[in-house]
């Protein structure tokens, strides 16, 4: 069974806590009867959307309010034997929390979800907490379809992050593929990533990718000449990105797919903060159609705006997505699952939708505010059209002989408060559990000139553009300045030192002096 076969058209009876039909007649008899109606009906409507919810398993198209999710998660607590009345727990782990304020917190849900060996399974103790995560895997699934990958068969939310999530996907494949040993990875310099592959206990191969123009894109070339070289039953799989930091674009999805299946190699695609990205999302949906694609990964916190923690495990196989679910050992946190499940009820289809063009609207406003920024100081836009959200402006003017002065302007910038902008020097170097990245967090050995990052990413706002435009341009007038005022003092040192090379040399005249001076 999928980790999130959820049973359309099933019913389920939450508990009929509270005023239910037989409380409301007994109030007619306290209350007026027309009024104690009323209030009835007000508590049907709330009662409708969450039973839609439950028969249907899909995200709302408009967003509930507060009051109806509320209604819906203490509902699903009582369920809980945590939450019984007159409840005897005798066991190791019986749900006790010693604060009030984690209890309510967590509302209450106390026992995580899954069970030992197998995080999909259904908790004897806790039904309303086994409810809450089959509902939210079910409305998880038919958002990935609403954002772009329309084929995607199985999803689960796991209570880690996106790399740890991946080297759980590299540890299901080392089942299917024993004598594997090798992950073919285009370069992207992000660390965690690249620790996926460690942990699990594989051997990354490290493919460099190619400048076009400003650009960097994937080398199919050598990546296909890698798997014919290595032999295909010594790869473990492919292991590709699409959300990246400019200059670097996503990699060739579609055609890495196709070179997967042509070679009968697994394909694990780095969707981190894809699922914002239409693009990203379309390349996913192109790959699986045309090639192979086993799974796809995505950050909860980079997508729908919740606390990190949580990552959603993705793809096209039940079966696959069900084995990579087996391998969590044990219980986990409902943290997560609880977390995006309350977002995307407040927000529904409609709300997730408008996010998602707001934040395609900022960043044509980003990347026309940063070109005329950068023109300004003589500067320009990286030409990156490939990437739909990062965008890097070249700092060549900023940088002499070394980095110090493009490093100073990621201080600045951070010192006045900007978040998320990353200046990229072209001589960092970086070892990670013994490989030797040269010009690290530029993807790439040697590119030519040093940038800086900055991306319109979901929930950004005008202000946010308009205020780091703003500190920006102080910053490079700062530098500007104090760059000029070096190579006036530079220069100062230059002639004294000239001058006082001359007054020192035997037998020279006052004519010479004068000269020097």
């Amino acid at each position: 069974m999928a980790v999130n076969n959820f049973p359309v058209g099933q019913s389920y009876q939450l508990s009929n806590v509270g005023m239910n039909t037989e409380n409301f007649s007994l109030s007619e008899q306290i209350v007026s009867p027309s009024y104690i109606r009323q209030g009835s009906q007000a508590r049907r409507t709330h009662e409708h959307l969450i039973r839609l919810l439950i028969e249907k398993g899909k995200c709302p198209e408009d967003g509930w309010d507060e009051s109806t999710i509320e209604l819906f998660l203490h509902e699903l607590a009582l369920m809980d034997s945590n939450n019984f009345l007159g409840n005897c727990g005798v066991g190791e782990r019986e749900g006790r929390v010693a604060s009030n304020l984690v209890a309510r917190r967590h509302y209450r849900f106390m026992h995580g979800i899954g069970r030992s060996g197998d995080i999909a399974a259904i908790q004897p103790k806790a039904a309303g907490s086994s409810l809450l995560n089959k509902i939210t895997n079910s409305v998880v699934l038919d958002i990935l379809r609403v954002a772009g990958v329309r084929t995607v068969s199985s999803c689960f939310v796991v209570p880690m992050a996106t790399g740890m999530s991946l080297t759980l996907c590299f540890l299901a494949l080392r089942h299917r593929r024993p004598k594997a040993k090798f992950i073919i990875w285009p370069r992207i310099d992000q660390k965690s990533c690249f620790k996926s592959m460690i942990t699990a206990g594989f051997e990354p191969v490290v493919i460099e990718n190619l400048l076009e123009g400003d650009e960097l894109r994937t080398d199919l070339q050598t990546i296909e000449s890698k798997i014919q070289q290595l032999g295909a039953e010594n790869v473990l799989c492919v292991h590709s990105t699409t959300s990246c930091f400019a200059p670097r674009a996503p990699d060739r999805i579609e055609e890495l797919a196709q070179i997967c299946e042509k070679y009968d190699v697994p394909h694990i695609v780095n969707n981190a903060y894809g699922v914002q990205l239409s693009k990203c999302m379309h390349l996913i949906q192109q790959g699986a159609r045309v090639g192979r694609i086993d799974a796809f990964v995505q950050s909860l916190d980079k997508n729908f705006m919740v606390p990190v923690g949580g990552a959603i495990v993705a793809g096209f196989d039940d079966v696959f997505i069900n084995e990579i679910s087996k391998m969590y050992p044990g219980r986990a946190s409902a943290s997560p699952s609880t977390d995006v499940l309350i977002t995307l009820l407040s927000l529904g289809v409609n709300g997730y939708k408008r996010l998602l063009k707001e934040r395609k609207e900022m960043f044509a406003y980003l990347s026309t505010e940063v070109k005329k920024l950068s023109e300004a100081y003589g500067e320009r836009l990286l030409e990156t059209s490939h990437n739909p959200v990062s965008l890097a402006m070249s700092l060549k003017g900023f940088h002499e002989h070394d980095d110090k002065t493009v490093t100073q302007l990621g201080s600045m910038l951070f010192t006045r408060l900007v978040s998320g902008a990353r200046v990229v020097p072209v001589h960092s170097q970086q070892i990670i559990n013994g490989y030797i990245f040269q010009g690290f967090m530029s993807h790439t050995n040697h590119y030519p000139c040093p940038y800086l990052n900055a991306a319109s990413a979901i929930g950004i706002k005008k202000q946010d553009v308009d205020l780091f435009i703003k500190k920006l341009d102080k910053c490079l007038k700062t530098l500007l300045k104090e760059k000029g005022a070096d190579i006036e003092a530079k220069s100062e040192d230059v002639e004294t030192a000239e001058l006082s090379d001359v007054q020192n040399k035997p037998n020279v005249g006052a004519d010479a002096v004068n000269h020097a001076i």
